[in-house]
């Protein structure tokens, strides 16, 4: 190594931390990489030509090759690994350095390390970071959270390397503490409930449709040229058309269905729970991932458990429109119970966050980016404390003219015997939200004849709890 000093280090050189070094360094920030592994400190070595990046697999050489105080960023796997990485840098550090986790760490470690470090007066800041390999090399959409003026350490670099829509940064800080992660992972949970729903419209499609891949991949195409435009509509036109290297089909129908899901989707729903905010969206996506997973037995299933044929008889062109608006009222309200949620989350853990801001930043560069964000920012401008989208008179519009066809959508899914649950779910939510009474009167009046848990009534105030049945025999 040289007698240089750098600007940022970065820890992790695997596909996410080696493109975001490379987009460091193409806004001219000078950046030193660490990772145990001599291969891919040897990528990004190949990969620096004559740019001011430094690579090695040592531990302090690195850390000496940092500028004072210095920044750290970790793109390495959430959970121990992270906390591995913090005991090995500690004895290197000094005052007033700055560890920035930007992996998809569990919101609660996050305050964890925190608190920690702060007793050897060391900042750390939770980071999220959507777009994949691309965003990472051309432009992510970043959350940072953290103290405002220790991000105001690092907002110029993030601003420089982030993603831009209409030539606003798509970063911004978030507020304190954890929030960077928290907004992370409910951006992941979202993320989960659109890929359910798509993935469900394709299931229609394909099977009660009988269309082929070229037709799938017109319709999406299609679909991504109107009120569904989006990232992840975008690129599931793209796959259809994708050739497979080791047969001469298509490589979509020689992936095996069974999906996998990090965590961050059930930590959504998880927190959604404690919190009592309902998400049935994400939850369905979040379940159906671990069902695919039980290929064996839905294999035997198959063999014995009955249903309707899968066929639909009428016009495939009505299908296709149907299909159109019922994702579109899904879109929205999986939206609507990410953002409901952020809410609700800023309230309890005192985030203080802004969901215009928040929406702004998921315009570009982030997986769940997509036309619809517009609207959810201008919506929360104008009403930032608004608990739900669904209470907007402009997005309630939108549903009304739309549910019609998540309506013939659902009945169709019963009638050929397709799970469409995330899809139903949107639909049941909607129907339960727009329900001045439900049934739950009923619910609360069995759980004081069971369990004595008490019910409050419609004509007084108060707690009340009856002897049943004593008046009846």
């Amino acid at each position: 190594m040289t007698g240089q000093k750098y600007d940022y280090g970065m820890i992790g050189l695997g596909t996410m931390g080696r493109n975001l070094v490379l987009n460091m360094n193409d806004h001219g920030y000078s950046v030193a990489g660490f990772d145990k592994s001599d291969a891919q400190v040897e990528l990004l070595t190949k990969d620096t030509g004559t740019r001011k990046i430094f690579a090695t697999s040592k531990l302090e050489d690195f850390i000496n090759a940092l500028k004072s105080p210095r920044v750290i960023l970790l793109l390495v796997p959430a959970g121990k690994i992270v906390d591995e990485v913090i005991s090995e840098l500690k004895p290197l550090l000094s005052e007033n350095d700055l560890l920035i986790d930007c992996g998809n760490s569990h919101f609660t470690d996050t305050d964890k390390r925190i608190e920690e470090l702060k007793k050897s007066t060391i900042h750390f800041m939770g980071v999220g970071i959507s777009g994949g390999e691309s965003g990472a090399r051309f432009g992510p959409s970043i959350m940072p959270g953290g103290p405002k003026d220790v991000y105001e350490r690092v907002g110029a670099m993030l601003e420089a390397v982030s993603a831009k829509v209409q030539d606003e940064p798509c970063v911004t800080w978030l507020g304190p503490g954890s929030s960077g992660h928290y907004v992370k992972m409910v951006h992941n949970g979202i993320e989960y409930g659109l890929m359910q729903l798509i993935s469900e419209s394709y299931h229609l499609l394909k099977v009660a449709g009988n269309m082929n891949n070229d037709e799938l991949h017109a319709v999406y195409a299609k679909w991504n040229e109107g009120k569904l435009h989006s990232y992840l509509i975008e690129i599931t036109a793209d796959i259809f058309v994708q050739k497979d290297d080791l047969t001469d089909g298509r490589l979509v129908d020689m992936i095996l269905d069974s999906a996998k899901q990090n965590g961050t989707g059930g930590w959504t729903s998880e927190d959604a729970m404690n919190l009592q905010v309902p998400t049935p969206v994400i939850d369905a996506a979040v379940s159906m991932r671990g069902l695919s997973a039980y290929k064996n037995e839905r294999e035997a299933g198959q063999k014995i458990l009955k249903g309707p044929e899968a066929i639909f008889n009428g016009d495939k062109n009505e299908l296709v429109s149907w299909l159109e608006n019922a994702l579109y009222f899904s879109f929205i309200t999986a939206y609507a119970q990410g953002m409901a949620l952020l809410q609700a989350a800023s309230k309890e853990y005192k985030y203080d966050l802004n969901l215009a801001g928040i929406a702004a930043i998921w315009r570009g560069g982030c997986i769940i980016r997509a036309t619809l964000l517009e609207g959810i920012r201008s919506t929360f401008t104008h009403n930032p404390d608004l608990s739900n989208i669904l209470l907007d008179d402009t997005f309630a519009q939108k549903l009304t003219k739309s549910q019609a066809g998540i309506r013939r959508v659902v009945q169709k899914g019963a009638e050929t015997g397709i799970p469409l649950p995330a899809l139903m779910g949107s639909l049941a939510y909607y129907d339960s939200y727009r329900s001045g009474w439900l049934p739950d009167n009923l619910i609360q009046a069995q759980r004081d004849n069971f369990g004595a848990h008490t019910y409050q009534r419609t004509d007084k105030e108060g707690t009340f709890h009856t002897n049943w049945n004593q008046n009846n025999k």
